[in-house]
């Protein structure tokens, strides 16, 4: 059975290469990822914990010619098994809705579920404009994705507006207009949970943004970031494993290049019976380091693919195991059968599968217009070949593909991140950003607590929006005590707003 690669299309925050002089390949946004083979199994339950609604959404909410009053229909899921209701002025956690389907996120996240009876929350997940079914446009994804004119109003700003839109109106509806609204979101929907407390601050008490990369962008974190961490989590497993990532290159080269060399590297690698070159070789291994690296959790995980915990670390005892002897090629696929191959039910990998069956791929606009994260490079020390950042490769791929000029500044423009500690001691209050320093994102993420209500919660072993995940009894104390550590802040944030409510009142 053929299991296939899931990187070949964009998601968070990056884009892949169009062009041969840019780099090989480059990670995208955790978003969650699963093929299709597990799809059904997992939305076999899709329905146990939400219930799905649509909201009647404007095109543009900033702008006021006749087009911009087109609507469509926004998906949001919804639990109110553990709300205390409008009468207790009881909270509402929203998850702000990431770069796919709302209904992975929402199986995927399961903090604010545990959490919902302790705070006796209503649960809410919206999902983001243009993706899963959240489609403009009579909901007809070849027409919204067609062209600059109708993609022009996918963007960040605007899926933050359908968020207070929708917000507002069902507090509203629920008649629940004094109940204290907590955003949450992990990875790009973490960026959207700090920048909506920043932006709607009327609207949401605080936020709690997981794995947050809101750094990420030019002139504040470097573009070797992302890879040195990776390169640091393969490292500090051993020494040896180190050696054989970055000797690798060189070997599968030389090899494709001997007679017959490409037909020798598909039967090592077990590559199902299509082409292969050396491109789609490598960015087939460099996909299971940086998705390993990202989702290096201290227990089974079903996320991006099925893995057992600390993968890392096993990939490393694959590449150390002392039966390959010398054999390179042999090591490799050891360590790629980790991540492709857990379970064992794979026979041999398809190279050419782009599949995408969480719709991410309108991550690919957002990343050549204002998600211009520089990222990709390599120094002499990583795992991968040295390579540079150059953002004119960027802007040659986005004119190829959608005419499309990036506007890199606009994000720090919008939201801030330069001197984001001076700044946003002056004007933000009741963030938490949490960061794994074994997320490769981390290098992007804020560190450092900025105010006592802008707070960072720094986790030396852990990955990417680890804290977000369902629990396990099998969980560390450190990811226990980070959760105790959430939930504390966010019940004084609580307690705060009924002081303030009930001062105002009397």
């Amino acid at each position: 059975m053929a299991t296939g690669v899931v990187f070949l299309w964009f998601s968070f925050f990056t884009l892949l290469s169009f062009t041969a002089s840019m780099a090989k390949i480059t990670p995208r946004f955790p978003s969650s990822i699963v093929r299709p083979e597990q799809l059904s199994a997992v939305l076999s339950t899709k329905n146990q914990l939400y219930k799905t609604k649509y909201f009647t959404q404007i095109l543009d909410h900033f702008n006021f010619n006749p087009k911009s009053y087109q609507t469509f229909q926004q998906r949001y899921l919804i639990n109110d098994t553990f709300w205390g209701g409008a009468h207790s002025n009881a909270p509402i956690f929203v998850y702000t809705g990431n770069e796919g389907d709302v209904e992975w996120f929402a199986q995927n996240t399961g903090f604010m579920f545990e959490k919902a009876p302790h705070f006796k929350a209503l649960l809410v997940f919206i999902e983001h404009r243009f993706y899963g079914k959240s489609i403009p446009f009579g909901g007809h994804k070849d027409v919204a994705y067609s062209n600059t004119s109708t993609l022009g109003y996918l963007s960040s700003t605007q899926a933050l507006a359908d968020y207070a839109t929708v917000i507002t109106d069902l507090k509203k509806n629920l008649s629940a207009t004094d109940c204290p609204v907590v955003v949450f979101g992990g990875s790009y929907g973490g960026m959207l949970a700090a920048w909506f407390r920043l932006k709607y601050p009327h609207i949401t008490i605080g936020a709690l943004a997981s794995s947050s990369p809101i750094l990420s962008f030019e002139n504040i974190t470097s573009p070797n970031s992302f890879n040195n961490i990776v390169t640091k989590d393969f490292r500090s497993e051993s020494e040896n494993c180190y050696k054989v990532l970055k000797g690798s290159w060189d070997q599968i080269e030389n090899k494709a290049n001997q007679p017959g060399g490409l037909e020798a590297l598909r039967k090592s690698f077990k590559i199902c019976k299509n082409y292969i070159s050396v491109s789609s070789l490598e960015g087939w291994l460099t996909t299971a380091y940086y998705y390993t690296a990202m989702t290096d959790y201290p227990t089974a995980s079903n996320f991006i693919s099925p893995l057992p915990a600390y993968p890392v670390k096993q990939m490393c005892k694959a590449i150390d195991n002392p039966t390959t002897g010398n054999d390179t090629f042999a090591k490799l696929y050891g360590a790629a059968n980790i991540y492709y191959n857990h379970s064992g039910t794979a026979t041999c990998f398809d190279l050419a599968d782009d599949s995408d069956p969480h719709g991410l791929g309108g991550w690919q606009w957002q990343a050549c217009t204002e998600m211009i994260m520089p990222m990709g490079g390599n120094n002499k020390e990583s795992i991968l070949p040295e390579s540079y950042w150059n953002y004119d490769n960027r802007v040659t791929s986005c004119k190829l593909t959608y005419d499309a000029v990036p506007r890199p500044n606009w994000i720090t423009t919008e939201f801030g991140g330069h001197d984001i500690k001076r700044v946003l001691k002056r004007f933000g209050s009741n963030i938490i950003f949490f960061n794994g320093l074994r997320d490769p994102w981390s290098g992007g993420g804020v560190l450092e607590n900025i105010s006592e209500s802008i707070v960072a919660i720094v986790a030396k072993e852990g990955a990417h929006h680890v804290d977000l995940r369902f629990s396990t009894k099998e969980d560390p104390e450190w990811l226990k005590d980070v959760r105790k550590q959430e939930v504390n802040i966010i019940a004084k944030w609580i307690a705060q707003y009924y002081q303030d409510l009930a001062h105002l009142s009397s």
